[in-house]
């Protein structure tokens, strides 16, 4: 049996340590996911991947169709889905680079997505409750493999969902960060609502990968974020092999 989904962000559009056994093309009511399924064995466990922006990094942060890519999941029969987020630090205690946050709330900021399973075609209102987004057991499975890994995270945050595909103004994390957010990102939401609505146990790990605009002495640098990602890629690789043991177990 499957063990965990994975969605990859930015800098993560393949698991090197993956040992790829098959790829299954999707098709969904929603349209097809950013990618082909990747199915493999990570630390002898199977897992699936789907590269959230596409096999070649192609798709922005604004056109992912994300409603495939959770029901894609879902149809897989996985219980677990890990997402990385790539995101900028906001507070003190998540501005250094490399970081992993687990977050544990989050802020819908992004406009014009298609953000629900229960659009007008369905027979009666449906709410859900959403008072934790992420899904507490997967946190703590997350936040003890980091221990086990000797991988310094921070266990808390508020995640700041963005429009993109631009950055954001200096003004705007100002707002934020008065909104009580610790970190932002593009790829959020809806991506976490859409897993509550098909109940997964979905939960992030987030790498900061620059200070947010205002943050530092000057502006954003796309070749600090890439050299970020790189090295905070690999460390989200060494958790997941310690995580999809302890998600085997569970």
């Amino acid at each position: 049996m499957t063990a965990a989904a994975i969605i990859g962000g930015s800098g993560l559009t393949n698991l090197k340590n993956l040992r790829i056994t098959r790829r299954e093309v999707m098709r969904t009511p929603y349209g097809e996911p950013s990618a082909p399924l990747v199915y493999g064995e990570l630390a002898g466990r199977e897992v699936v991947f789907l590269p959230r922006h596409g096999a070649g990094h192609t798709i922005p942060p604004h056109g992912v169709n994300y409603r495939a890519n959770i029901w894609a999941l879902k149809q897989t029969g996985v219980r677990y889905v890990i997402a990385v987020n790539a995101v900028g630090g906001i507070t003190p205690g998540h501005l250094d680079a490399e970081k992993l946050v687990i977050p544990d709330q989050i802020v819908d900021y992004t406009y014009g997505r298609d953000h629900t399973f229960f659009g007008s075609d369905v027979q009666q209102v449906t709410h859900i409750d959403f008072t934790e987004p992420y899904c507490p057991e997967l946190r703590r499975l997350l936040i003890e493999a980091a221990n086990q890994a000797k991988l310094a995270c921070v266990e808390r945050g508020t995640y700041g969902a963005t429009q993109g595909p631009r950055f954001e103004s200096a003004a705007e994390i100002r707002r934020m960060e008065r909104d009580g957010t610790d970190i932002v990102g593009m790829t959020g939401m809806p991506e976490t609502g859409l897993a509550r609505e098909l109940a997964l146990c979905y939960a992030s790990v987030a790498v900061v990968v620059n200070p947010a605009a205002g943050k530092a002495s000057g502006p954003i640098s796309l070749k600090e974020i890439e050299t970020n990602l790189e090295s905070g890629m690999a460390r989200v690789r060494q958790l997941l092999e310690h995580v999809i043991p302890l998600i085997a177990k569970a």
